[in-house]
């Protein structure tokens, strides 16, 4: 039996027993044909692949941005480089309870999965319908932004780039992404893999200029004299707003539970992968934040546009190029990430029949889930023209937050109903207590602080209530629905060329509506 420990609590890795239940393992045949037949290599047979993996979709744009938005509700320093660390702990106690549902529940789609399996429909579809409609298109849309901002800035040096001209850059790299992952799932994986280590680089980068910074004497707001000299005196609604902000940096953590069928042997590498990638993020971001202080003062940061530039501007002369570009590689790396991501809990959604039936289809050569990718292109288009950057992860990280909060409650119902359920995991309950209780505190004061963009937000998923009676739970539909449900979805396989993946091989579609290249008899 291996143990893996940290702090408090210890993880235990174990065989079943006789008289133990076993739950949720994964039937979707679709899925599998989606990854595994087309295959789809995320080299997960490794544990390098599996830290890489779960950083790599860690760090994303939000390192590159979320420092203005901490330090502005901070007032100090020290006290934001205080929550970067706080942060990362709290990423890493979530990440914890997770990896004991994604090994006890071991079905791809995350939290979609564990909410139905454990709460039943309409919770599960109240936060695929969040998902789907407010986290995904949002974080993409905040990405996609980051995006042509940074690539823009050196265009607009004495200004901020012009709004139109954001929009439109962020509009084509996400229609260019979009285009790819429905092409191939291998470009998209390949892709993925290019921009992690191109965004590590960056940040290695920064970090080390920073150290040289250090040994140069240049850290004089690190002292902590200057560190906790205090601008404006934060309140508890501040300090809610400040982690909002750098919780969105560390969005990603639950990657891997999002494809728990397809890791190999997911009891020992899911921890690791998480014992190694947590403290590592945090490091990252720890240190980035520093390295930006030993050159920028905070008023100097916070009229930054693009902080990234504005630190290469001030320390790297002839080469300060380097930082729009290497920020640019690595929005763009999150932006496929996410694309991939979402499109796949979309697929997952439909498979468990909460979301229309075409989107859990797949194009009949490509073999990839091109209808719920459109959707979540689409829903990211919406909503990169409705606010700003920094509302808009308020208005992310909060749904966020609820969702990952609802999530890890039902880890506690779950020990409550079915205590002998087979748990290769099993994390001490501290660990779930304690992230809860930071929860509530988060919730309440977000909510405080910003009663209009959260309030939105939980109006938004009150809508799915609806949604659910009349679209999943209202099964005897009157024929004239039923046949212009039919209708649209034959339509859809048409434009999209796409059919049910069946019996694990893509090979042998089966379809409702006949597709002129298909050899194979249409089935129902």
């Amino acid at each position: 039996m291996a143990t893996f420990s940290l702090g408090l609590n210890q993880i235990k890795h174990k065989q079943a027993k006789p008289g133990e239940e076993g739950l949720g393992q994964g039937t979707g045949t679709g899925w599998k044909c989606l990854l595994l037949k087309n295959k789809v290599n995320f080299s997960f047979t490794f544990l390098t692949a599996n830290f890489l993996s779960l950083s790599g979709n860690i760090i994303g744009s939000g390192i590159f941005i979320s420092p203005k938005g901490v330090l502005e509700h901070t007032g100090s320093v020290g006290l934001a480089l205080i929550i970067w660390v706080l942060g990362g702990g709290v990423a890493a106690l979530g990440s914890l309870c997770y990896a004991e549902l994604g090994v006890t529940i071991p079905k791809s789609g995350g939290d979609y999965s564990y909410v139905t399996e454990i709460f039943g429909g309409l919770a599960g579809f109240l936060l695929l319908w969040s998902a789907v409609l407010i986290m995904y298109p949002t974080s993409l849309a905040v990405i996609s932004l980051t995006f042509s901002n940074y690539v823009l800035q050196p265009v607009f040096p004495n200004c901020i780039p012009p709004y139109n001209a954001t929009r439109i850059l962020s509009m084509v790299c996400l229609l260019l992404l979009t285009w790819v992952n429905s092409s191939s799932v291998r470009w998209a994986t390949r892709i993925q893999d290019i921009f992690t280590a191109g965004k590590l680089l960056a940040l290695a980068l920064i970090i080390t200029v920073g150290f040289i910074q250090i040994f140069k004497g240049n850290y004089e707001e690190l002292t902590p004299s200057k560190a906790f000299n205090f601008w404006m005196t934060p309140s508890v609604g501040h300090l809610a707003l400040a982690f909002l902000q750098g919780s969105f940096a560390f969005s990603g953590w639950n990657f891997l539970n999002y494809v728990t069928e397809e890791l190999v042997d997911p009891r020992r590498n899911l921890p690791r992968a998480i014992f190694i990638s947590i403290p590592l993020v945090t490091f990252v971001y720890t240190f980035t934040n520093i390295a930006y202080f030993t050159a920028m003062s905070p008023q100097e940061l916070l009229s930054s546009n693009a902080v990234a530039v504005t630190f290469g501007e001030k320390l790297l002369g002839y080469f300060s190029w380097v930082m729009p570009v290497s920020v640019a590689l690595s929005t763009f790396g999150g932006i496929n990430g996410y694309l991939f991501t979402s499109s796949r809990l979309c697929f997952s959604g439909a498979r468990e029949g909460h979301l229309p039936s075409l989107f859990a289809m797949i194009h009949v050569k490509y073999c990839t889930p091109i209808p719920a990718l459109l959707v979540c292109c689409l829903a990211t288009l919406i909503i990169m023209l409705v606010g700003d950057t920094y509302t808009l992860i308020n208005y992310v990280s909060f749904i966020n937050y609820l969702c990952y909060g609802v999530t890890i409650i039902g880890l506690i119902v779950l020990r409550w109903k079915k205590p002998k359920i087979f748990r290769p995991i099993k994390v001490n309950l501290l660990i779930p207590i304690t992230y809860l209780a930071f929860w509530a505190f988060l919730l309440v004061f977000s909510l405080y602080s910003e009663p209009v963009v959260c309030g939105v937000g939980l109006i938004i998923i009150l809508t799915g209530v609806p949604v659910f009676f009349l679209g999943v739970y209202w099964r005897n539909k009157p024929k004239c629905v039923n046949r212009l449900i039919e209708s649209v979805t034959c339509w859809g396989q048409k434009l999209c060329f796409v059919v049910y993946p069946q019996g694990g091989a893509a090979e042998e579609p089966a379809a409702h509506c006949h597709l002129p290249t298909s050899d194979k008899s249409p089935r129902k």
